[in-house]
């Protein structure tokens, strides 16, 4: 059963209720294979600048087009827990982040869709480096939170099986129509570009709902 309006999901197909919100509880989040505790919040953010092309006797922009690489920033906040201290947490033998002299990658395992290779979706952000961390000692709250940002070269995403991610409607979830037409993103998205502007073609590349 769907939404009459939106097509969203309210019940299984055969009738059953279910749970269709993704949840931080199903989330895992590793270096070097250790999952990293106590963790209160982990963002992730990707950002582009877009250049506006105009031009003399046109009142609008009549094109647009990436002017810059992707940054891939972040920031997690963390409890300090087991005597670990939050660098330690990430696999890292300093505490410092002036010691670090060689990035390392954060694997994020989504479980919502089950634990199994197949259905697991494994985010990975490449080439991690610290660039600050802040602890705040407080007489009115005696928990210690740290606070650490890092900025990484890239980031992308597969199935557990090393498969790329499928679109909505090829993973059984609601039935849209998907933009999936174009073989660079999703090579890129899957980690096999370091981006999707220096593929040749670009001028043909269209957008196509197919």
């Amino acid at each position: 059963m769907v939404a009459v309006n939106t097509g969203s999901i309210l019940l299984s197909e055969d009738g059953r209720n279910i749970t269709s919100t993704a949840v931080s509880t199903n989330i895992i989040i590793e270096v070097d294979g250790n999952p990293i505790g106590a963790i209160q919040s982990l963002s992730i953010d990707e950002v582009r600048s877009i250049a506006m092309i105009d031009e003399v006797g046109t009142d609008g922009h009549i094109d647009s087009v990436p002017q810059s690489s992707t940054n891939i920033t972040g920031s997690c906040q963390r409890t300090r827990f087991n005597n670990q201290r939050a660098l330690h947490a990430f696999s890292r033998g300093y505490i410092h982040i002036a010691s670090q002299r060689i990035p390392f990658d954060i694997i994020i395992k989504d479980t919502f869709a089950g634990d199994d290779p197949g259905s697991t979706l494994v985010t990975t952000i490449k080439n991690v480096w610290f660039t600050r961390m802040s602890v705040n000692y407080q007489s009115s709250n005696f928990v210690i939170v740290e606070d650490i940002n890092w900025e990484a070269e890239t980031i992308f995403s597969t199935l557990g099986s090393g498969n790329a991610v499928p679109n909505a409607t090829a993973s059984g979830s609601r039935n849209v129509n998907i933009i999936d037409n174009d073989s660079v993103e999703r090579e890129t998205d899957i980690g096999g570009r370091r981006g999707s502007l220096n593929a040749s073609g670009l001028l043909l590349a269209v957008d196509q709902i197919v």
